[in-house]
Formats: C-alpha cells, sequence, structure tokens
C-alpha cells in the first residue's frame, strides 16, 4: 500500500503540461495545479481571445486569474525530492506504444496493471483500487494486462461471451446460446477452460516428459562422443605402437641385412687379398728366379753353367687360382634380390591389408540405431538384393533365376568344395549383411526355412552344429503350409500369424534386431529377436526334402 500512495502522490502534484514534478506550484481558480511558468506560457497563447481557460476542465476566467505560489505543494515537491522519487520518471509510470494503458485515465494515460474480465476494463493502480475495497468487485476476475479484451465481446450482441460450442469449438455468448447455436453442446467458458486446462496438463507431462527423454538421449549421444574419442584415441595409439613395432622390425632385419653384407664383405675381402698377397710373393719370386736364369744363360764357362743349372731351375710350388676366373662376378647381387622379393612381397601384403583396414575405418558406425520403418515402403529403402552362393549349396539343391533361387531336386554334379553343407538342405548368400538391410523370400511346397548365420556355421556333421536354427551360429524361421515356427539355439518358439507364401526380413546388425514379417496386403509383424551380432550375417535358405519344393529371393523395387 505503501508503494501505491507515492504513485498517487506523484501524479497529484505532476504537472499536466510538462507532465513532471510541479516547480513553483501554483493553484488556479478550478482547484487544478500547475508550474507557474506552464500556465503563464499556456495563458500567454490566449490574450488574444481574452479568455482563460485550464487545460484539464476546460473552465474559463475572465479577467485572467493572479497566480499566486501554493507553498504547500512546493514544500510536498521538495519532500519528494529528498526521498528520491523524482528518479522515477514520468515515463516510468504513463504508458507507451507498446503498454496496455488505463482506460479511465484521462489526458495522458497510466500504465494499466490489471484488466478485469468482469468490467471488460483495464486499470492502472489509482483506478483499481475500488476492486480491491469494494466487496461485488472483489469477486470480479483480474488478470494481467491485456490489449484484446474486446475479443470477449459478441460482435452480434455486444455481450460478454461467457459461454462456449463445442460443437462450432468457439466462444460465445448467452444470445447465441439461444439463436443460431441452438441444440448445440453448449458449456460455461469456466467448465470448458477446466477441461482444456486438464488436457493442457496432460499436453505437459507428455511434453516435459518428451523433455526428458530428450535429455537422456542427449545424454546418451553425449556418451557415445566420448566413446567414439575414446576408442578413436586408443586405435591411434595402438595403431602408430603397432607401426613403429613394424618398423623396428624392418630397421632391425635392414641392420642385420648390412651386418651380415659388411660382415661377408670383410670375409671375402681378406680371402681375396690374402690370396692377391701369395701370388704378388710369387710373382716376386718368379722375377727373381727368372733373372737367375737369365744370369745363368749368360755364363760362358760351360762346366760353371751345368753346375748351377740343377739348383736355379728348380721352381717352387704355385699358388692355386684355377677358382679365380670360375665364378661370375655376382658378388651380393643375390643379397639384393631376395631383399627386393620381400620388398614385393610385403607391399602386395600392406596392399591387400591396407584395402581391408581402410574399409573397417570407413564401417564403423557411430549413429544411435534408427527405429524400425513401420510400413513396407519404408522397410523397401533398405532392400539388399541377395544372390545365393554356389559353393555352400547342398547337392540336392538345384540353384537359377541368376542364383536367387533354389530348388529341391535330385542329386545335382557340384564339385566338392570346403563351403559346401552336405548334411543339411541349405545354402548361403554370396553376400555378407551388415548395417540395415531387408530381403523377401518367396516360398512353394511343403516348407521352407528362412534364416540368417555366420559363415562360421558348420557345413557337416552334427545335424544340431549346421542345421539352421539349432545353434547359437544361426537364427531360422520355418514356414509351413499352416504354421510358422522360430528357431534359435535349438530353442523352438511358436509363432502366429497370418499365412503367407512370402516372408519379409529385416537386419538391423549394429542394433541387434532381426524381424521376420508375413508379407501379403499389409506387413505383419511374426517375430522380432533382439540380441548382439558378433559378425557378419548371411541370408540362408533350408528347402524341404519334396521334389519341386522352391525358395526364391525376390526382386524388390
Amino acid at each position: 500500500m505503501a508503494q501505491k500512495k507515492v504513485h498517487l502522490d506523484q501524479e497529484t502534484i505532476s504537472c499536466s503540461i510538462c507532465l513532471d514534478l510541479l516547480k513553483d506550484p501554483v493553484t488556479i481558480p478550478c482547484g487544478h495545479n500547475y508550474c507557474m511558468n506552464c500556465i503563464k506560457t499556456h495563458w500567454d497563447g490566449e490574450n488574444e481571445k481574452k479568455i482563460h481557460s485550464c487545460p484539464q476542465c476546460r473552465q474559463t476566467f475572465i479577467p485572467r486569474p493572479v497566480l499566486v505560489k501554493n507553498t504547500m505543494l512546493a514544500v510536498l515537491v521538495e519532500e519528494l525530492k529528498k526521498t528520491g522519487l523524482q528518479a522515477a520518471s514520468a515515463d516510468h509510470c504513463y504508458a507507451g506504444p507498446e503498454d496496455v494503458a488505463c482506460d479511465v485515465c484521462t489526458g495522458r494515460k497510466l500504465k494499466a496493471v490489471k484488466s478485469c474480465l468482469m468490467c471488460l476494463v483495464s486499470y492502472c493502480e489509482k483506478h483499481l483500487q475500488p476492486h480491491y475495497d469494494v466487496t461485488p468487485l472483489k469477486k470480479h476476475k483480474l488478470v494481467e494486462p491485456s490489449k484484446k479484451l474486446q475479443e470477449n465481446i459478441c460482435s452480434r450482441h455486444d455481450e460478454v461471451m461467457k459461454m462456449f460450442c463445442r460443437t462450432d469449438q468457439q466462444c460465445i455468448c448467452y444470445l447465441c446460446s439461444t439463436e443460431e447455436h441452438k441444440g448445440h453442446d453448449t458449456v460455461s467458458a469456466a467448465a470448458e477452460r477446466t477441461e482444456k486446462q486438464r488436457e493442457l496438463e496432460l499436453s505437459r507431462q507428455k511434453i516435459q516428459q518428451r523433455i526428458q527423454d530428450r535429455e537422456k538421449d542427449v545424454k546418451v549421444l553425449q556418451q557415445e562422443v566420448e566413446a567414439i574419442n575414446g576408442s578413436a584415441d586408443k586405435a591411434v595409439e595402438h595403431s602408430e605402437k603397432i607401426f613403429k613395432e613394424l618398423i623396428r622390425l624392418m630397421e632391425k632385419r635392414s641392420s642385420d641385412v648390412k651386418q651380415q653384407i659388411r660382415s661377408q664383405q670383410e670375409t671375402e675381402v681378406s680371402r681375396v687379398k690374402e690370396l692377391q698377397e701369395k701370388l704378388e710373393q710369387e710373382i716376386t719370386e718368379l722375377k727373381r728366379k727368372d733373372a737367375e736364369l737369365k744370369q745363368l744363360s749368360h755364363t760362358e764357362d760351360h762346366t760353371q753353367f751345368l753346375h748351377n743349372y740343377p739348383s736355379l731351375s728348380r721352381l717352387s710350388e704355385s699358388t692355386d687360382s684355377s677358382s679365380i676366373n670360375i665364378r661370375p662376378l655376382r658378388y651380393f647381387e643375390d643379397v639384393t634380390a631376395a631383399v627386393s622379393e620381400l620388398r614385393d612381397k610385403l607391399q602386395d601384403i600392406l596392399s591387400e591389408t591396407w584395402t581391408n583396414i581402410s574399409l573397417t575405418v570407413t564401417e564403423v558406425d557411430v549413429l544411435l540405431p534408427q527405429p524400425e520403418p513401420k510400413t513396407r515402403a519404408g522397410f523397401l529403402k533398405y532392400s539388399q538384393e541377395i544372390t545365393l552362393d554356389p559353393n555352400t549349396a547342398n547337392t540336392c539343391l538345384l540353384l537359377s533365376e541368376g542364383n536367387r533361387k533354389a530348388t529341391w531336386s535330385q542329386q545335382q554334379s557340384y564339385s566338392s568344395h570346403p563351403d559346401r553343407f552336405t548334411s543339411c538342405y541349405q545354402v548361403l548368400s554370396r553376400e555378407s549383411l551388415t548395417g540395415r538391410c531387408y530381403w523377401e523370400v518367396e516360398w512353394r511346397g511343403k516348407g521352407v526355412s528362412v534364416a540368417v548365420a555366420y559363415k562360421n556355421i558348420s557345413r557337416a556333421g552334427d545335424l544340431n552344429e549346421c542345421t539352421f536354427g539349432l545353434n547359437d551360429k544361426s537364427w531360422a524361421l520355418d514356414c509351413f503350409q499352416n504354421s510358422f515356427t522360430f528357431w534359435f539355439n535349438n530353442i523352438k518358439t511358436p509363432v502366429s500369424g497370418p499365412q503367407s507364401s512370402r516372408v519379409g526380413v529385416y537386419l538391423d546388425h549394429r542394433a541387434g534386431i532381426l524381424s521376420f514379417y508375413s508379407v501379403s496386403e499389409t506387413m505383419t509383424l511374426l517375430h522380432r529377436v533382439q540380441t548382439t551380432f558378433t559378425q557378419p550375417l548371411h541370408a540362408g535358405l533350408w528347402v524341404y526334402w519334396y521334389n519341386g519344393d522352391t525358395a526364391e529371393f525376390c526382386k524388390l523395387q
């Protein structure tokens, strides 16, 4: 209430001409107050008319009143200035273009602080006071100031619209309910508000739940980002470590080869130099012997010649040099060739391995699992063309239609292959399946099994190890003329659903989802698996042992 009194006092002691606190306040005969200079200026402009009026109430005065300072108001203004109320500018109290103005104020209007839904009027604090003091007015509904109060008035009857027509979904007045809305489902606006408020709260609960769900999703995504970063950092760290080990190994082998070459070089050079020294010694000895023999040949004394000849004619044993010209001059070229061969093999290995590494990196799927499609058109977006691998087909299965169709038949002349199923009438797809994919199988006859399996499923021996669905390496839906059955790890699960000659299979490898659908004019879920796949999967078919039974991977548009 103290704040309300401050606003009232400010309005009372403000000049309606300059809209500021009174300066040298004067009171004219009608009782209104003005700044002395403001009212003088106003009346100076009216001197020609010789009639002077009040700017607020328009009361006229003849002759021009004598202005005397109102000392009481002057004291009050000074007191207000001392309390700091002068800091509250007039613009703070009066309504601007964007504000809701008081409907009761005359002249420049103050800001409205409340709107009354019963009166359909907006009030400033001064004019709102009766709603706090007068008992009947206390029952009125006060709301935040609104510029749309006229929207509550019926344009046809100029009455407050206090009712709601549920038939036409619009607010109406009482007269409307007896005329054009007669016979409609009408209730009070308050009752409809209560109902809509209940729906609003339910909507808010749903929104808040979705907010919580999305916040959880954001948290999961943040954890996924951290997991991706952590995994990538570890992969980079480990890869660098492995490549450094490979580099160190190559450097070690290079050093070993260099050391061996240098050691062998030293040995061979030493051996050659030793032989060279022996030959050079022999040459020196031979030259000396040749000089002695030359000198002997010039001896004229026959007796002396014959006496010395036996000792000079004997030669020392010659160094064996027969192998010098026998070895081809290749020396260490064979080492270079061997190292080159190693380089070529490593290049081939690195090229093949690098392709696998690159594919492994690019196939990393870091997105959250996508929701399973709801319609066949949605599934077809993930359609996968699948062909059968002849090297896996049992010899009683005839493949046709571009290896998309398997038919139980007589023994086929397939060549022996380690991937061939020998104990079961089964065949696997050539394509490995990862990511999200969808395919359909059309079947005819007594029955087939539509399956997925790891590539390392057994091909022979114990039936439990190689038959689709009887082990932990395959999942199978058995389709017979009047029933469906799902098998995994030799556990049988009866499946109910409409019979159909076409079965759809949806796989989300990363999410671990495998779903089987009965496909006709509509799609009906038969069975869904939620697990963790540890390897790429291959689509598989098992065909019953009746001649002519078939199963075919459909071409999907």
